[in-house]
């Protein structure tokens, strides 16, 4: 495959990058620190890739987007899949301390994630279609305590990405939207990790068969699909005193 891939230096986007590499796929690095792009991009040559190109954009801003797209579009010479892993976190108690930080959150994670899926969009159908892999987060599945900010930036990630499977899948467009759990990676350190916890590995195995058969939706580990099944389910007077 081509890949462009935006945020494969960290985490599960670089775990998912390693697995294509070592498959052979083509593939390009999007993101805003040339340091982290060339190690990574040295690292994934090393396993096996195709080849390895990389373009600066950054998801604070917009302005990058189309420029790094049309790049991986050249590097690659056509653009086959589109993967976005990279996102901000905060937890409750800090973003609501911090509003200035709470905004940063909430515009990277849904305007300008959306912003970005567009760009990948266009120019998916304008080739007759690809795959746009996006990772959202079960935090957006219902309305709770823990993450009621963050949370709500994947609730509209995730509506847009259900839509635009709804609206495009017919033209070709490929849209798969993840929903990792809890993942032990640097976005979750310093957390209590639950006893049924991920591994990124795992996740980028499991995503990237998705990726394979265009699975529109992926609960990553699998037992979170489960849980928030349940969870959604709950009454909101209970959902008012649970913790979880």
């Amino acid at each position: 495959m081509k890949v462009a891939i935006l945020g494969a230096t960290k985490g599960m986007g670089r775990a998912l990058a390693r697995q294509m590499a070592a498959r052979g796929d083509h593939l390009c690095l999007l993101g805003r620190s040339p340091e982290e792009l060339e190690r990574s991009s040295a690292d994934l040559a090393e396993r096996g890739a195709g080849s390895v190109s990389t373009a600066r954009c950054d998801l604070e801003d917009p302005s990058s987007f189309a420029e790094a797209l049309d790049t991986a579009t050249e590097a690659l010479g056509e653009l086959e899949v589109v993967v976005v892993t990279a996102g901000m976190f905060g937890t409750q108690e800090a973003l609501a301390e911090d509003l200035e930080r709470a905004h940063r959150v909430l515009v990277v994670n849904y305007a300008n994630t959306v912003i970005f899926c567009e760009h990948a969009r266009q120019r998916l159908l304008a080739r007759g279609g690809g795959t746009l892999c996006v990772f959202s987060s079960v935090a957006g599945d219902r309305g709770r305590k823990p993450v009621a900010l963050y949370g709500s930036s994947k609730a509209g990630l995730s509506h847009y990405l259900e839509s635009l499977d709804h609206r495009h899948r017919a033209e070709g467009l490929i849209t798969i939207c993840v929903k990792p759990g809890f993942v032990k990676t640097s976005m979750t350190e310093g957390l209590k990790p639950p006893p049924f916890a991920g591994e990124p590995e795992s996740v980028a195995a499991q995503v990237l068969e998705a990726i394979d058969r265009g699975t529109p939706m992926v609960y990553a580990p699998p037992i979170w699909g489960w849980i928030m099944l349940i969870i959604r389910s709950l009454p909101r007077s209970v959902m008012r005193v649970v913790g979880f």
